[in-house]
């Protein structure tokens, strides 16, 4: 999913968040929207169930028990997730709250504070999409598709995504201690972290130890980003190597623009992708000239936490016949979100067309399957290229991390 013609972050990501930015890396640019109908006119056909609301409303009002719990503008906020929540769009239209637009500012920005890790609502369960790079939820070893069972030792079960934002968010330093699911097993485990005051770096990469090819990592899709992946590129070209992998495992999205970009660094003409609307009209996306890696062979990893800009870039890749694609099918995030915002600061953010693949492929909630089909076992963990410095041609094939060493051998094939 993405929004559109502002430079603001994946909703997924903030929700993402726990950088309190947590998730709905869904993300991408967005377009502000203006209201039907004044704020203060209610629809004639709708007079029955706004009294409906307002005497629920006062019926917490009166007889609620915890009164500090009472709060008029809380009660709105999640009157307004309700009505969004049912329309059954989990984990794409949603309501932001001020200080949710803040978050997704900042995570445009490359700056967080929480534990650094994106969630989202799936079959009542908090689900994680994926950790953040060098993220005190990285660090733990959470993974995507792992739940989250309670917060502190208070179930989660029940409450909204916002909900538990909050309390998982929290001042630096501070401490918060998750119960996380592995859903395959059903095994559970406390994982205890300080929340802390995160700077991500989009772009990594480091050339595989005893070969002539760059493990390139792009972890989000930030403002900037294409021109660190131009540079980076440019560096790979200088040194003379002759293949690359690209990975975006964990990568959650983020700006429409850049993913436009980065996609169009190793293309040349064509589409990105395909834009639908709701009269099921198609517009193309084409790609932008002047890509400075358009002929090096290059694999690219994908998996689960693999969300919307990323998958923007994953299917341009694939369905070009760019570059074969290896590891895990991905989230599956393909809406363009449109901003309303109201009075407060506030803002609804609606599903109001759909992204499609150069050839026509859908991606929402079905995601991208791979050419090469490689799971990962529950305890092993992506190797990313910071951890492969100092790494000898002997310690990188000893690593556990199928989805590389894979992608490393077709690569070479490429190559051949």
């Amino acid at each position: 999913m993405y929004t559109k013609n502002v430079k603001k972050p994946l909703l997924a990501l903030w929700l993402a968040g726990l950088v309190i930015s947590l998730f709905v890396a869904l993300i991408l640019t967005r377009q502000a929207s203006s209201t039907s109908f004044p704020s203060n006119k209610i629809p004639s056909d709708a007079r029955s169930d706004f009294g409906l609301m307002a005497e629920a409303w006062n019926t917490i009002q009166m007889h609620y028990v915890h009164r500090s719990a009472v709060k008029p503008r809380s009660l709105a906020y999640g009157s307004i997730s309700g009505m969004v929540d049912a329309l059954g769009d989990t984990g794409h239209s949603t309501f932001l709250t001020p200080q949710m637009i803040k978050e997704e500012e900042e995570f445009a920005k490359g700056e967080y504070k929480g534990i650094g890790l994106e969630i989202k609502m799936k079959d009542d369960h908090v689900v994680i999409v994926t950790p953040l790079d060098g993220s005190p939820a990285q660090k733990a070893g959470l993974r995507p598709g792992e739940i989250i069972m309670d917060v502190n030792g208070s179930s989660v079960t029940g409450l909204t995504l916002l909900q538990v934002v909050k309390i998982i968010s929290g001042p630096v330093d501070t401490p918060v201690t998750l119960t996380i699911m592995y859903p395959k097993t059903g095994k559970t485990r406390k994982v205890t972290m300080a929340r802390a005051s995160i700077t991500i770096n989009s772009v990594t990469w480091h050339q595989f130890p005893g070969t002539k090819v760059a493990h390139l990592r792009i972890s989000r899709f930030s403002e900037g980003g294409t021109q660190d992946l131009k540079i980076a590129l440019n560096k790979i070209h200088e040194q003379g190597l002759q293949g690359l992998i690209l990975d975006l495992r964990n990568d959650p999205g983020g700006l429409f623009t850049e993913a436009v970009s980065t996609a169009s660094q190793f293309l040349s003409g064509g589409n990105v992708l395909l834009i639908k609307n709701a009269e099921g009209r198609i517009k193309p996306v084409p790609v932008e000239e002047g890509g400075v890696a358009q002929d090096i062979p290059m694999v690219v990893l994908v998996n689960g936490g693999t969300a919307s800009a990323a998958e923007i870039v994953s299917g341009a890749l694939q369905d070009r016949g760019r570059a074969s694609l290896v590891g895990e099918t991905t989230f599956g995030t393909g809406t363009v979100l449109g901003e309303f915002p109201l009075s407060d600061g506030s803002a609804l953010m609606l599903a109001l067309e759909e992204w499609l693949t150069p050839d026509g492929h859908t991606i929402w909630h079905r995601g991208i399957t791979p050419n090469l089909v490689v799971p990962l076992p529950e305890d092993v963990m992506p190797v990313f290229p910071e951890e492969e410095i100092g790494m000898t041609s002997q310690d990188l094939q000893d690593v556990k991390d199928r989805q590389l060493l894979d992608g490393l051998n077709l690569v070479a094939q490429a190559k051949s």
